[in-house]
């Protein structure tokens, strides 16, 4: 049985008035045309509740560099990852949507109320929305921390661009262990494969950023 997310627009708790036109405008298309099969466990779930938070951390990094960074190359990949992450979370949303499951969840989440949140706002989401603590106790890997995203948050130049590309690389290890799990755990066809493309995209982009650094010296 296939469930097509109807009024994936309208996801559930989420509000998507407080996310930036820039993310909305790149996550818009994959809702009005998403299906997924009805067939999914609670790994599947908590995948997708998981990692639209996270996603959410690294497009808000993303959308920092925009102005902060003074490599184009870093510009380049922020921009990349963006537009690749901000669709997945609409993605994700619409399973979510169609499960008839919360976007959030409390045991995981901590009960965020996104709609209420203005934290979760594109000019001031802080680490205290993205992290792992305040979440119930259940830590996601390489999420960053309050003071580390206020650190990326006034920092500029050279020093930016340094500090997203070592945030941005322990974000998607975590983004990798996590879907690593759903490959190994998960039931549902549409969020493994999405898990398969996570962990070969984020390793490539790892790979790419480990490069840079380098460079960098």
């Amino acid at each position: 049985m296939i469930l097509t997310a109807c009024g994936g627009s309208d996801s559930g708790s989420m509000d998507h008035s407080s996310m930036s036109s820039s993310t909305m405008s790149s996550s818009s298309a994959p809702a009005a045309g998403a299906s997924v099969d009805a067939e999914h466990n609670d790994q599947d779930v908590m995948f997708a509740q998981q990692m639209i938070v996270h996603h959410q951390g690294a497009v808000e990094m993303a959308q920092m560099a925009t102005t902060q960074a003074s490599s184009q190359e870093v510009k380049t990949l922020a921009a990349s990852i963006e537009s690749a992450q901000a669709p997945e979370i609409e993605e994700m949303t619409s399973w979510l949507t169609a499960w008839d499951e919360p976007v959030t969840a409390d045991s995981s989440m901590g009960n965020m109320d996104h709609s209420s949140d203005p934290a979760m706002t594109s000019s001031t989401m802080t680490g205290s929305s993205m992290t792992g603590s305040g979440m119930g106790g259940s830590s996601m890997p390489g999420m960053m921390s309050e003071e580390q995203m206020t650190q990326l948050q006034n920092a500029t130049g050279a020093d930016f661009d340094r500090m997203f590309l070592q945030m941005m690389t322990e974000h998607h290890e975590g983004a990798v262990t996590m879907a690593q799990t759903e490959q190994q755990q998960g039931q549902n066809p549409q969020a493994m494969e999405l898990a398969d493309s996570i962990v070969t995209s984020q390793t490539a982009e790892i790979d790419q950023m480990n490069q840079m650094l380098t460079a960098m010296g």
